[in-house]
């Protein structure tokens, strides 16, 4: 079905930002080990301010962007992001680049980006009708998990052509965004709420909770957040540093790794139709978790080779997990609930991100002197997938089962 001339802009301004993320994605982490011989806790550190706005904006940024201008919030957004960005490659030729800069630089980047995707979400719910959001966010997963496979090739082609000056790459695709954004019917225009802003707060706190479906969404998503940034922190210093990889390889092994990632878009609508989203959620995510300790087989086997299977399956069921969760909590909330219910379900499940990807640094700095880099690197990522493993898919397992109660359920 056609979604509608507006979704597609945004979709478009979308799919061409998603490829500047993997772009600053890649070559932050590699300008701090290859440049600046950061330490594993300086990786972490910064691993931690990208996701630090999370637990102290997101609710407020909910009860702002309820209020605000959707089109305008989202346009000023990616100018904000544009001109932080911008700021690394111009220290760097200023000879003043360091990791505390880095560090202010991706906190304020990520923080705009707390209000940037709190707007999105309520955006798709403006322009796209009930019917078609599993589809919407399909594409939209599409788009990311393409990114993902261009990404990182593109990535490491540009470092190795421009170095830290790539990242400028990066912010000529936040530019391109708010044009789309620009080009887009007005909607989502300001709107007056006579509740005080805390009270709209307490209100996204509680539409999450007193529902047991989105409750469930919350819990297990949370404990995968636990987990999954140690993961993803720790990467780039097991391939660097403990496997010896190069930048072209790491960046080609990310890009065939994504591959899989964008066949999981293309298949999540039909397993979704198959099985439905709610019986999707605990499987995909008890995948994406058990998939990741094919870390382990490196470098037994050929690392490059282990890491492009353990990272495609990641990837794949990691998209299955978000196509699903966005389809069962969107049918759950009424639109005009939409942007502080997001925002409190990030506040809690994201707010843990930060200090999770912060003990992945920590950790390998710790092990290192016992185990190596290797040593300590397999064993932190080991450590964090199995708490998804273990844990994460249980507060979603009972998922179908609450919602066939309540279609069985006789009306009083």
């Amino acid at each position: 079905m056609s979604l509608g001339r507006d979704f597609n802009r945004l979709w478009l301004g979308q799919s061409v930002s998603n490829v500047g993320d993997r772009i600053n994605l890649f070559v932050v982490p590699t300008v701090m080990i290859l440049l600046l011989d950061a330490s594993a806790f300086q990786v972490g550190l910064v691993g931690m301010a990208q996701y630090l706005a999370i637990p102290l904006l997101s609710l407020a940024a909910g009860v702002l962007v309820d209020r605000w201008d959707l089109r305008r919030t989202l346009i000023w957004c990616d100018v904000i992001r544009a001109l932080a960005i911008v700021t690394i490659p111009v220290a760097w030729w200023l000879d003043v680049l360091s990791v505390p800069l880095i560090f202010v630089v991706v906190a304020l980047a990520n923080a705009t980006a707390v209000f940037f995707n709190i707007g999105y979400t309520a955006t798709i719910a403006a322009i796209v009708p009930d019917t078609g959001r599993v589809q919407a966010y399909a594409n939209l997963e599409g788009s990311r998990s393409v990114a993902e496979v261009v990404g990182p090739a593109v990535a490491s082609g540009l470092y190795r052509l421009l170095g830290v000056w790539s990242l400028l790459v990066d912010a000529v695709t936040f530019l391109f965004s708010a044009i789309t954004i620009k080009s887009m019917r007005p909607y989502g225009e300001r709107r007056p709420h006579p509740e005080p802003m805390w009270s709209r707060l307490v209100a996204g706190v509680r539409l999450n909770w007193d529902d047991p479906v989105l409750r469930g969404t919350i819990l297990g998503t949370t404990l995968l957040n636990c987990g999954g940034p140690i993961f993803v922190t720790v990467l780039p210093i097991l391939a660097y540093r403990g496997l010896g990889l190069s930048v072209p390889q790491l960046g080609l092994v990310m890009s065939v790794a994504a591959v899989a990632a964008v066949a999981g878009a293309l298949l999540a609508q039909r397993v979704s139709r198959l099985i439905g989203p709610a019986r999707m959620m605990p499987w995909s995510v008890f995948l994406h978790c058990l998939v990741g300790l094919g870390v382990l087989a490196a470098p037994a086997l050929n690392s490059a080779i282990v890491l492009g299977v353990t990272l495609s399956l990641y990837g794949l069921f990691m998209v299955w997990y978000n196509v699903s969760t966005a389809a069962v909590r969107q049918a759950r909330v009424r639109p005009a609930d939409q942007a502080v219910s997001h925002a409190a379900f990030r506040t809690i499940t994201w707010g843990v991100i930060p200090f999770a990807a912060l003990l992945g640094g920590v950790l390998v700095e710790q092990l290192t002197p016992a185990h190596g880099v290797l040593g300590a690197a397999r064993i932190t990522m080991a450590g964090g997938t199995l708490i998804g493993v273990l844990f994460a898919w249980i507060p979603i397992a009972p998922t179908q089962a609450r919602l066939n109660r309540e279609r069985t359920a006789v009306p009083a």
